[in-house]
């Protein structure tokens, strides 16, 4: 007789260590909640526990089940959601930039570029059990020595079996220059109001010129990317213990709700909690 199959609750905490200074970290189950298109600062570094995840990334869409890795490289839109009917569970390490890189030069015992992960599924079990047991070691804070030493075990085993150079852009020089001078007054003040037409006067195209670019090189229109901006920069202010409220208004959300909506939709949990833990 064939098991049933397991169901998950949508349950999710994040939580910090010095040990990994700068990031965060995520122990999470999810069955009916799903990522919108959004992205991560740092390196997004998950191991599949239970389940499976559906995600979409650069254009691709991918199934990690239970046992692998789907790494995503910072600043890459990605999706997520349940795969099978009971949804999946994971542990994430969100690696901050500098840190893997520094962990990359130490390695190689020079410099290095800056490590990529090609898109797709890792499908390395024994990487996925070192990175499991690092979590957890990270997480009941027991033995910190043991902790830090899983850690850097597994994420060095990720660099020296996955980690590639960045393939060169080959897109158009005189575009990229007005999607980053697009983006530039889109993040310039985010409170305040930004119309279309002075969006696209940025880059000296007309309104719908400067959409249809703009949604075509960052895989979002203008308010969704400068919404997905907006949930950066808030978590510095959460962090430091600023009130949902005061941080909502000073992202330039209309209010804590419209706030609490997008971020949710994002982490998978409303900014209170996320702050809390």
């Amino acid at each position: 007789m064939t098991a049933p199959e397991q169901r998950f609750r949508d349950s999710a905490r994040y939580w910090r260590t010095p040990l990994l200074p700068g990031g965060d970290l995520l122990t999470a189950e999810y069955r009916n909640h799903a990522f919108t298109p959004h992205w991560h600062d740092a390196y997004t570094i998950p191991v599949i526990v239970a389940g499976a995840e559906s995600y979409r990334y650069r254009g691709e869409d991918h199934v990690a089940e239970a046992g692998s890795v789907p790494v995503i490289n910072p600043g890459e839109l990605h999706t997520g959601s349940k795969a099978v009917e009971g949804g999946w569970r994971y542990r994430v390490m969100y690696a901050p930039v500098p840190f893997l890189h520094a962990l990359a030069d130490e390695i190689a015992g020079k410099p290095q570029t800056l490590p990529w992960f090609a898109p797709g599924v890792i499908r390395d079990a024994d990487l996925a059990t070192r990175l499991a047991i690092a979590h957890r070691r990270l997480e009941s804070g027991d033995d910190p020595l043991a902790a830090e030493a899983a850690m850097l075990d597994a994420l060095s085993t990720l660099l020296v079996r996955h980690a590639q150079s960045q393939p060169r852009a080959t897109g158009h020089g005189a575009d990229d220059t007005r999607v980053a001078r697009m983006k530039s007054r889109l993040a310039d003040d985010l409170a305040a109001p930004v119309t279309l037409a002075e969006m696209a006067g940025a880059a000296a195209l007309s309104p719908f010129h400067a959409a249809r670019l703009f949604a075509q090189s960052t895989g979002l229109p203008p308010h969704a990317w400068r919404n997905q901006m907006r949930l950066q920069r808030a978590l510095a202010p959460l962090r430091a213990g600023v009130s949902v409220t005061e941080v909502a208004a000073a992202s330039g959300f209309t209010d804590q709700s419209h706030f609490t909506r997008h971020f949710r939709r994002m982490f998978g949990v409303p900014p209170g909690q996320w702050q809390r833990t």
